[in-house]
């Protein structure tokens, strides 16, 4: 099996990133991408760990991109040598990534919630903090009972405490990409938020702009919609990826390392047949 996507504690996982990988040695993963969000700090601590625990390890990130609707989630994969380019998007983001967690924090205090941004970060030293983390705040004061429903009562788009942020430009992030020796996929494309009859052509477009992978295979799609993200991907000239997108048992009980939509194991094909022979080139 394989994984191509998975997160870690350098941004919103379970588990350290060498931790990641022990549980990927454990469960015959024999190559992991690490894709933690607007982020590389985990890579030095995997890529160690990965040597010793015999795996393949490939350097990812995954950025927000800016986009009209839903959400627009762009890996990069493969990553050789962090561009200028490519960390300044990052920096961007972990800008704009700061700033949304003071505004969402200004309206829980408005509304009786004790807590504060310098807090937040007290209590998550050295990750990529967003939502996620707001939520697990929200979770430890028992305020829900879990990440998804401190998403669906408060942080989620149109609840209470959602605030939007800007995202990188997606020719930029491509370009920023390719120059640190990586592949871009892109990821969950149903998280797009586009219909079956305009997605053709907003995937088109996408491809035009130099996004070169389609997530085809992620858990948060049916079986049949993965088959036909495939299908549609390979038309349009994408090659296809498939991950779990995991962060951790406790953070999203459904998703286990190594299986994608439907909860079918990740073959190697995708990284035999799909990303390693453009890493390669």
């Amino acid at each position: 099996m394989i994984d191509l996507h998975s997160h870690s504690k350098a941004s919103d996982g379970q588990y350290s990133p060498s931790e990641l990988i022990c549980k990927a040695a454990a469960e015959n993963i024999s190559v992991l991408a690490l894709t933690d969000h607007d982020t590389v700090a985990g890579h030095a601590e995997a890529l160690e760990a990965s040597k010793k625990a015999g795996i393949i390890f490939v350097p990812g990130t995954e950025l927000e991109i800016q986009w009209p609707t839903g959400e627009f989630h762009l890996l990069g994969l493969g990553l050789k040598s962090l561009s200028e380019k490519l960390m300044d998007i990052i920096s961007f983001l972990q800008n704009e990534r700061k700033s949304r967690n003071g505004k969402i924090i200004e309206k829980m205090q408005q509304d009786g919630i004790q807590i504060t941004l310098e807090q937040l970060e007290e209590l998550n030293p050295g990750k990529s903090l967003g939502r996620p983390h707001i939520a697990d705040f929200l979770v430890s004061k028992k305020i829900v009972k879990n990440r998804q429903s401190a998403f669906d009562k408060f942080l989620a788009r149109g609840r209470p405490w959602y605030v939007s942020r800007a995202g990188a430009d997606l020719k930029e992030a491509v370009q920023a990409i390719s120059d640190s020796g990586g592949i871009p996929v892109i990821a969950h494309p149903l998280s797009l938020y586009v219909s079956w009859g305009k997605l053709d052509g907003v995937l088109s477009e996408i491809f035009a702009a130099g996004v070169q992978g389609l997530e085809a295979w992620h858990p948060g799609a049916r079986v049949v919609e993965s088959m036909r993200l495939e299908e549609l991907g390979r038309k349009i000239g994408f090659f296809i990826t498939a991950g779990s997108d995991f962060h951790g048992e406790k953070i999203r009980a459904d998703r286990k390392l190594g299986h994608s939509a439907g909860g079918r194991k990740i073959e190697d094909r995708f990284w035999t047949e799909e990303l390693l022979p453009r890493l390669s080139e």
